[in-house]
């Protein structure tokens, strides 16, 4: 019987960097880390050996990123630090309680909570329904409350930056 040759997830990204834009490898390697299959030292013994390989330099700053220890629980949130750090935004405290509920992304002084939507988990009623009442709780006390998706992180990020800036000039 004829055996199918496979890859590792390592070896594949790998290989993907040698033929992929950025923002195609970018989506893969977050896509690899939500279904829990990027091991980076796999990423790294695969780069070890690929010495001279065109997929290094695309693949160094993936890895570099993916070992800061950035405390947020998903990669769109982690989309979130980085669109603050393309665009000289101040780092946000990650996946703190505000009034009893985790946020996303907060910065304290502003007053101001970014909230990373993924459509897999926001996508039935009880979630739509629960988000709305908790952002007019956090508004009633003074908070700005912005939801961002991965659309708008995409899409918008010149926009969403523009905005957040000014958010946080207003109000602190």
């Amino acid at each position: 019987m004829d055996e199918i040759p496979v890859t590792t997830p390592a070896r594949t990204l790998f290989d993907l960097s040698e033929v992929s834009d950025s923002k195609q490898l970018a989506h893969a390697w977050e896509e690899a880390d939500r279904l829990g299959i990027l091991e980076l030292r796999a990423v790294e013994r695969v780069m070890d050996r690929g010495w001279g390989r065109h997929g290094l330099k695309p693949t160094r700053p993936l890895l570099a990123e993916a070992t800061w220890a950035t405390p947020t629980r998903s990669p769109l949130e982690d989309r979130v630090l980085a669109l603050c750090a393309e665009h000289g935004l101040p780092t946000p405290m990650t996946n703190v309680e505000i009034l009893g509920h985790e946020v996303d992304a907060y910065w304290p002084d502003a007053r101001l909570v970014v909230e990373a939507d993924g459509f897999e988990f926001h996508r039935h009623r009880a979630a739509f329904e629960r988000d709305r009442a908790r952002d007019a709780e956090m508004q009633t006390d003074g908070y700005a409350v912005v939801r961002l998706t991965h659309r708008r992180l995409e899409r918008e990020a010149e926009a969403v930056a523009a905005q957040l800036r000014k958010l946080l000039a207003e109000r602190s």
